[in-house]
């Protein structure tokens, strides 16, 4: 059986996307995304907890999300979770989850 790494998020941006152009005109979009579950506690009070994602996405949907999308904006993005790691300024290592997209849609409320 095949694993599959496969992620779908609906939420809203927490930031405007920050849009990098490499010297052979290829992009790379990077935002945050917010989602909100909401729940009940076992006393029959209800909270929401909200997880913020990082997002990045490369070409044509680095272009999409460039021209279409904006802090607050509500949207559905699909990709796959990547971890990696770099070393910070610091000399530490540090390890960086992040949805990279294969789509993305501005939804309507």
């Amino acid at each position: 059986m095949n694993a599959i790494n496969k992620v779908q998020l609906t939420g809203n941006l927490g930031n405007n996307p920050e849009v990098k152009v490499f010297e052979n005109g290829n992009k790379l979009a990077k935002f945050s995304l917010a989602t909100k579950e909401e729940y009940f506690s076992k006393s029959g009070d209800k909270g929401s907890e909200t997880q913020w994602h990082l997002i990045t996405a490369w070409g044509k949907v680095a272009e999409k999300i460039e021209t279409e999308f904006k802090k607050g904006s509500f949207v559905s993005v699909e990709g796959r979770l990547v971890t990696r790691s770099y070393i910070d300024k610091n000399g530490q290592k540090r390890f960086v989850t992040e949805v990279v997209l294969n789509e993305a849609q501005l939804n309507q409320r």
